[in-house]
């Protein structure tokens, strides 16, 4: 299974997932179609299934374009049935979604909205967070509680520490910027935000990162309360 990064929008990352031997393809959260289209173009590959994490257009505004020129299937969470665009396969929370040679294990993770989910690619160890985890940081509550964000990232860090996470954008830097002023002398966090300055002066994405490392250094997975954790998402907004 290979994974193509593409940058969408300002700051947006949408994701091909690509099986190499039959060249079948799904796109996550597309949040428009042109960077999809050139990026298959003259390329032999078929763009079978459309992955919606959550509703929000900058992650579903590429649906309808590229439903209609690859005849995709556009799949997401069937609490969000009537706010994905085109949706033609409604998940469920811990259902297995199985097709082809793509396999990942469903969690709904609300919080930044109510409808949200993640895909967790579990035999590649891949897994793909929408706005709910960023790399050193979280989505915002738009419509779900405090509690609600709190329980679906303790989802996310019971899983195999070596899994990687693909968020829905680039805030990485911003993100680090609050976690080092909240945990000034964690020394990972210092070494993580070198490695991240870096890719970013090579025009270099920071994602994916690995779960073991955003254990350490994401103050928000970090915070082991949800008395913590609310104070600090209110901080973020205020930062």
């Amino acid at each position: 299974m290979k994974i193509e990064i593409i940058k969408c929008l300002q700051d947006n990352f949408s994701y091909l997932i690509i099986d190499e031997k039959t060249q079948i393809a799904c796109v996550v959260d597309p949040s428009e179609a042109k960077p999809i289209i050139n990026f298959l173009n003259n390329k032999k590959i078929n763009l079978k299934y459309i992955l919606n994490t959550h509703h929000h257009y900058d992650h579903v505004g590429g649906n309808r374009e590229l439903k209609k020129k690859y005849n995709s299937n556009v799949i997401g969470f069937k609490g969000d049935r009537n706010r994905i665009p085109e949706i033609d396969i409604l998940l469920e929370d811990n259902q297995i979604w199985k097709k082809d040679n793509f396999e990942a294990k469903i969690y709904h993770i609300p919080g930044h909205t109510t409808g949200h989910i993640a895909f967790h690619f579990f035999k590649e160890k891949k897994i793909f967070t929408g706005d709910t985890l960023f790399s050193l940081g979280c989505g915002r509550l738009f419509e779900g509680t405090y509690e609600q964000m709190f329980n679906s990232l303790k989802k996310i860090k019971q899983l195999p520490k070596d899994t990687e996470i693909y968020c829905g954008h680039e805030y990485t830097l911003q993100n680090s910027n609050f976690c080092i002023a909240n945990d000034p002398e964690n020394l990972k966090l210092k070494e993580k935000i070198g490695k991240i300055k870096n890719n970013l002066k090579k025009n270099l994405p920071t994602i994916p990162t690995i779960l073991e490392d955003e254990l350490e250094c994401n103050i928000f997975l970090k915070a082991n309360d949800l008395k913590t954790f609310s104070k600090l998402r209110d901080l973020k907004d205020n930062f």
